[in-house]
């Protein structure tokens, strides 16, 4: 299911669920003096205050800050601000592990999240960003057989991963090209 077709289904079904629609629950929090634009701050309240479920809550945020002017950045915004300042030097990595995954078929394409950007085919495949101790992360989310690489070990909590490796800033094209039957195996993996 696209993201957009999970929110319109999280929307038609708000009232049932919380007691109000989308538009009450904007307004309530205007209401709530709370900022729209604090997205984390209005999930937070809306799950402590009024026990709303994690779904309802994203799609009552997101409204709310649209509702203020917000307006959700593209894929390549996404991307400058995880690379911004002294993360920098690790984007042409990062670009380049995007375009192999990317150039596995014409039903793939990178979207923009907070802390990481996935590439999807029917579901995420693979998910890049900047890692720890000078590195770029690399999340693989296998469905089934994981393939036998030294370098993979069990994700912790990053994107839809089940498991990753970390590229270091000064990989070469032979390091890039190393990922390749992992990037296959993954695309195959959630087709």
């Amino acid at each position: 299911m696209e993201p957009a077709d999970m929110m319109a289904a999280v929307t038609a079904s708000l009232k049932e669920r919380t007691g109000r629609s989308l538009e009450e629950w904007v307004e309530e929090v205007h209401r709530a003096g709370l900022d729209p634009l604090d997205q984390k701050a209005v999930r937070s309240w809306l799950r402590e205050v009024h026990g709303v479920p994690q779904n309802s809550q994203w799609a009552i945020a997101d409204a709310a800050a649209r509702s203020a002017g917000w307006v959700r950045p593209d894929p390549d915004a996404y991307t400058d601000a995880l690379y911004a300042g002294p993360k920098a030097h690790l984007r042409p990595v990062h670009d380049a592990i995007i375009a192999l995954a990317e150039g596995l078929g014409e039903d793939t394409r990178h979207e923009g999240r907070g802390t990481y950007i996935p590439v999807i085919r029917r579901t995420q495949f693979v998910a890049v960003a900047p890692g720890p101790r000078d590195t770029v992360r690399v999340g693989f989310r296998f469905r089934g057989e994981v393939p036998d690489d030294e370098r993979l070990s069990p994700a912790r909590g990053f994107a839809q991963a089940s498991h990753w490796l970390h590229l270091p800033a000064d990989a070469d094209e032979d390091d890039l090209r190393s990922l390749e039957p992992l990037l296959e195996a993954a695309y195959e993996q959630n087709g």
